[in-house]
This record gives structure tokens, sequence and C-alpha cells, in this order.
């Protein structure tokens, strides 16, 4: 690996570490290593609600540097009952988390991204999209993702919902908060009432919403270019959110 390179780490729910990580942590320091601390806060469990979760969130940041001595940190903040990262709370745990820690330190913070619907559905890519305009409107650093389809199934993560998030930020980039905060109560508000719907279609014929398509059914594996139907359903959802902005 390059010295550049990130080793990661991951945090314990919640803000804890076992002695593995503590021996792992300090084999990267002795070696300059270029050291990265996850966790990913549950919202619904052992920290409570919104606003519980958020201080959990943010103690989890500030440990992550101090305790931990990490380069940077990579957020997560997951819904207990979907196993996503872009529900309306969660979104809300990081955007308010990383907003406190932006305003007030110069820290290198990212978020990674799990959305419930997988590739080549427009869920997904909505989805994706959301969180790229709540974490640049916030503040983040980086954006990590996507493990689409909530990052369980195999193959079923692919380079277009990463361009929708990159489009996503760019668009977001600059724009006042309050208006992104309008955009996200109308994109958000799409696709939450769809959630019990998405997270039991199993169709990769459904292109509005559920698992998906695998890379190999969405992608020419030959070039690994985009299907044409991938880029109509990209389009069609690049098109709908900019009339929203």
């Amino acid at each position: 690996m390059r010295q550049c390179d990130s080793h990661e780490v991951s945090q314990l729910n919640e803000v804890k570490i076992d002695d593995a990580a503590l021996n792992m942590i300090a084999s990267w320091i002795e070696n300059n290593n270029t050291i990265m601390v996850e966790q990913m806060p549950l919202f619904g469990g052992y920290a409570g609600g919104l606003e519980e979760t958020v201080l959990v969130d943010t103690v989890s940041h500030l440990a992550s540097f101090t305790t931990l001595n990490g380069s940077w940190h990579l957020d997560g903040p997951i819904h207990v009952r979907w196993g996503i990262t872009t529900s309306r709370e969660t979104l809300a745990v990081a955007a308010h988390t990383a907003a406190a820690i932006s305003e007030n330190t110069d820290l290198l913070i990212g978020n990674q991204y799990y959305p419930i619907s997988g590739p080549c559905t427009e869920m997904c890519l909505k989805e994706v999209a959301a969180q790229a305009m709540a974490d640049t409107a916030s503040g983040r650093s980086i954006l990590s993702g996507s493990a689409s389809a909530k990052g369980v199934l195999e193959d079923h993560t692919t380079a277009m919902e990463t361009r929708c998030m990159a489009e996503a930020a760019n668009a977001a980039a600059g724009m006042k908060t309050s208006k992104v905060n309008e955009v996200l109560n109308e994109l958000v508000d799409e696709y939450t009432e769809n959630l019990a719907e998405a997270d039991a279609t199993k169709d990769p014929n459904n292109t509005k919403l559920g698992t998906g398509k695998s890379l190999s059914q969405c992608y020419n594996i030959d070039d690994l270019t985009p299907t044409d139907e991938y880029w109509d359903v990209y389009n069609s959802v690049k098109t709908e959110i900019k009339e929203m902005l």
C-alpha cells in the first residue's frame, strides 16, 4: 500500500473500541500511516432518537481524532429498521453532525452510502442524490459510496450511483441551505413512503424500486459501460431532480 492509502478501523456501537483495533492503530501510528476511523451510529438503537443519535455521532467523530489518532472519520448513521443511511432521520443525523463539526473544526470527515434500492432503479438514484446534497450542504469533505441495495447483495453496486452522487453534490455546492432543504423535503418524500415496498421487491426488471439489477445485468461487461436501459433510468431521474432546483 502507498503511505497515502487509508487503513480502516471501526469503532463499536456506541462509542466503543476493542483491544484488536487499538493494536492495529498502534502499529499504523508507528508506520506513519493514514488512519481512517469508521463509525455507523444506530438511529433507533442504543442511542435513541434523532437528537440523541446526533450527540453520539458527534462524539464518535471527536473520539476518532483524539482517542484513536485518526487522519479522517467516515460516518454513516444507519436506520435500525431499514439498515440504510438515506432515511429522513439518518440524513438529519448526518447533516446536523457534519454541520457542527465543519463549522467548529478543520477535521476531515466523510459519509458512506447505503440506499435501500439497488442499481438501475429510480429510487436508488434519488436516495443517493438526496444524501449527496445533504452531505455537501452540511460540509462533508468525502462522499463514500454507494453500497446499493443496502450493501448486502453480491455485485449490486455500480459507478452510475457514484456518478449520481457527484452530480447531485455539484448541484448543491454553493446553494443556500434553505433551498437544499426545500429540494430534500420534496425528494425524500418521494421515496420514504416506498421503503417497505422497496425492501420487499426482488424483481430485477422493476426499474422503479427494489433490489435492482446486478452489475452484469445493467452494464455491458465487455467494456464496462452502462446499458441503454440504465442510461434511460439515470437521465429520467436527473431531469426530475433538475426541475426541483
